[in-house]
């Protein structure tokens, strides 16, 4: 697959794709990476890719001719029969999650535009923007950061890029999970400032170790994100026992949460 990245600094990503056992993706061609500047498509002595808004205001715009230009440049050197989608990172967007990695990293790939400053002209948006996405309710200073996330997150997916191939599959979100989060982990040593490592881990047990995992993992979404434990629920994938773990963990949170009897004088 193939991703085009429109920035206005493109040697932020020069350790991404160089770093870390993802790069072994970049490295192989499995995620082809190509970077594009829009200055280099701007006119004038300044090269100018910016501009004051209309109507006033703080900040500067992105100018719609320069992003144009790039974007034609790609499109020429692409040479696609069907144009891979422009995707704009913006406050607007989706909300990147597991699902939307995984068909990504399924794809043939996409040119991302990393915006920057108060946003995009706007007319640009309309006329060749495909997609907006957003990694969630805050503002970055530009979409180079979120890029990179998703460049990350569909890189350690493809096939030979983590050294243990099913790993990915016990990921927080992954299907294979139900969707749920994944369960504590623990290394060497088996005792450390006091704490030692669940018996359960220690046990050999394999069903005992699934089973201990499988709790954990219903435990920690139930209690920190239970909107996803619902959408497991409704998809029937909670077992019988599954759910008598979850009455189980429910009981005796609200055991806890009931106050001590004062005691008389």
């Amino acid at each position: 697959m193939r991703f085009d990245i429109i920035t206005l600094f493109p040697e932020l990503f020069a350790p991404l794709l160089t770093s870390g056992i993802t790069r072994r993706a970049y490295e192989a061609g499995l995620v082809d990476v190509h970077l594009w500047n829009p200055r280099d498509h701007a006119e004038g002595n300044y090269r100018r890719v910016d501009d004051r808004s209309f109507g006033g205001g703080p900040g500067m715009v992105m100018m719609a001719e320069p992003l144009f230009k790039c974007l034609s440049a790609i499109r020429d050197d692409r040479r696609e029969a069907e144009p891979a989608p422009l995707v704009l990172f913006s406050p607007i967007g989706q909300a990147l999650n597991h699902t939307a990695v995984a068909q990504w990293s399924a794809s043939a790939g996409a040119v991302l535009l990393c915006g920057r400053y108060e946003g995009v002209d706007q007319r640009f948006i309309d006329q060749y923007v495909d997609q907006q996405i957003s990694l969630g309710d805050f503002v970055l200073s530009g979409g180079e950061i979120a890029a990179m996330a998703l460049l990350d997150a569909l890189a350690r997916l493809q096939p030979g890029v983590l050294n243990d191939e099913g790993s990915h599959q016990l990921d927080s979100f992954n299907p294979s999970l139900d969707g749920l989060l994944d369960s504590p982990h623990y290394t060497r040593p088996e005792v450390w400032q006091g704490h030692a490592v669940p018996p359960e881990l220690m046990s050999g047990h394999h069903a005992h170790i699934e089973r201990w995992r499988r709790e954990q993992s219903l435990s920690l979404t139930a209690i920190h994100r239970p909107e996803l434990l619902e959408q497991a629920r409704q998809l029937g994938k909670l077992s019988r026992q599954d759910e008598s773990s979850l009455q189980r963990l429910k009981a005796n949170m609200t055991q806890v949460a009931q106050p001590s009897p004062k005691k008389k004088l």
